[in-house]
């Protein structure tokens, strides 16, 4: 029975997040007004996630995670994969873009992936190992500095005030997924 009260005091937790991050900006938004907003012990927020950041972040992880699972569970590593797992990055992206809750849960991403916001992310697809493998070809350094590159572009371009409000115009998608899968393909550096 435990269990189950406290399942319910996180997702209460995370849905008052979401709810306040919808209508406040991020720093405005208080440990103390999520626990207020979910009806939970002042503490409760700390209890479950540790601080805000990985309260966010656990956030982030449920609303997108999910986008991205199943597509990217089936990929396989190398070059030849590169342009399907960059599709399948790219689709949610533009779908995100386009509703408002998406949106917030894009900003949030953001904040903490150009921010370098250090939290215990715990999905595989927000942690770098998982994409490392996804280029066998390249030493471990690089491939992951490559793969950095290529969210830091993508998310910065989705974040852009002029792709709010409908997602991106066609011609600049294809451009976008044209110069990652480049990026992500292009030859090692000789040892």
């Amino acid at each position: 029975m435990v269990e189950k009260v406290s399942a319910g005091t996180r997702e209460r937790l995370l849905a008052a997040a979401e709810q306040l991050l919808l209508t406040e900006p991020y720093d405005e938004v208080s440990v103390r007004a999520v626990c207020a907003a979910a009806g939970a012990n002042p503490a409760a927020v700390h209890y479950h996630f540790g601080s805000k950041e990985a309260l966010v972040a656990a956030l982030i992880e449920a609303r997108l995670g999910p986008l991205w699972e199943e597509g990217l569970t089936r990929a396989t590593g190398g070059r030849d994969s590169v342009p399907a797992v960059v599709d399948t990055i790219l689709a949610p992206f533009q779908g995100l873009a386009a509703d408002p809750l998406g949106r917030l849960h894009l900003r949030l991403l953001a904040r903490f992936v150009l921010g370098r916001h250090q939290t215990s992310w715990q999905g595989p697809w927000f942690r770098m190992d998982s994409w490392i493998a996804l280029l066998p070809e390249l030493r471990a350094g690089e491939a992951r500095q490559r793969w950095m590159l290529a969210f830091d572009l993508i998310i910065m371009r989705f974040g852009a005030p002029e792709i709010e409000d409908h997602g991106m115009p066609e011609p600049a998608l294809t451009a976008l997924r044209n110069f990652v899968v480049a990026g992500l393909t292009a030859p090692g550096e000789q040892p």
